[in-house]
């Protein structure tokens, strides 16, 4: 995320909010579900819906990580390789869906419990993500909204993205935009939130797209091919790069 979309993000106690509010709205989606059904199919290729469940369970341990590596000035990176973070989620994936409700309460918890021990100089620590990228301590609770909102989506269980709240879509938009910004050749416009352009050169003609946040970020983020966006300018839709 460059300064311009870390600016556009609200401050740390908001986005905890948008955590927690994301958090509740996806235990509610797993409540009902069995065991058959955690074993189905997700909207992400290869992976089940108990794939996902495990991957945010998981994702909630990594980010205490990288809050006790703000903390305590002492590294501790999110996963200690690739190889161990994709063998602990394909090892929880098949478990019963009472074994992957208890996992992703509690891993929520430890998240929110370590995020709450945090003063304000541990917000401002650098710290690695697993990108390698040196972020801000502050940026950590924002990383656990996408994971969040993103993945209940994912579950396939029919809310969609058209469930993220106004803000957290738009906020969305930015750093994904802002990702993208250099990796793609068409002008970009997103006419659907104020302020948003990345892509090709500032001189360049650009390619208008406009629909809500919750489409726009969808199509951003890989989860949609922009079937419901509006498309003007001297290009078709782009094609765009796999976001992280």
């Amino acid at each position: 995320m460059t300064s311009k979309q870390a600016a556009a993000l609200p401050g740390v106690e908001v986005l905890l909010g948008w955590v927690d509010e994301g958090q509740r709205l996806l235990e509610q989606m797993v409540h009902p579900l069995d065991d058959t059904a955690v074993g189905e199919p997700s909207r992400l290729p290869g992976w089940t819906r108990g794939h996902v469940l495990t991957h945010v369970a998981r994702n909630a341990d990594a980010l205490v990580n990288l809050l006790t590596w703000a903390r305590t000035g002492t590294p501790t990176p999110m996963y200690p390789s690739t190889e161990s973070r994709n063998a602990g989620i394909e090892a929880g994936a098949p478990r019963p869906i009472a074994a992957q409700r208890e996992d992703l309460e509690a891993a929520a918890r430890r998240f929110m419990e370590s995020a709450r021990a945090m003063t304000p100089p541990d917000w401002e620590r650098t710290v690695q993500s697993a990108q390698g990228r040196s972020i801000p301590g502050s940026e950590i609770p924002w990383m656990r909204v996408r994971e969040v909102w993103i993945h209940l989506a994912d579950l396939d269980l029919g809310p969609g993205f058209e469930v993220l709240p106004d803000a957290v879509a738009a906020a969305l938009v930015h750093d994904v935009a802002g990702w993208m910004d250099g990796r793609v050749t068409e002008r970009v416009e997103l006419a659907g939130v104020d302020g948003v352009t990345f892509g090709g050169s500032p001189g360049q003609p650009p390619v208008r797209v406009d629909g809500t946040p919750q489409a726009l970020a969808e199509w951003l983020v890989g989860r949609s091919r922009g079937e419901t966006l509006a498309v003007e300018g001297p290009s078709a839709l782009p094609d765009l790069p796999r976001w992280l």
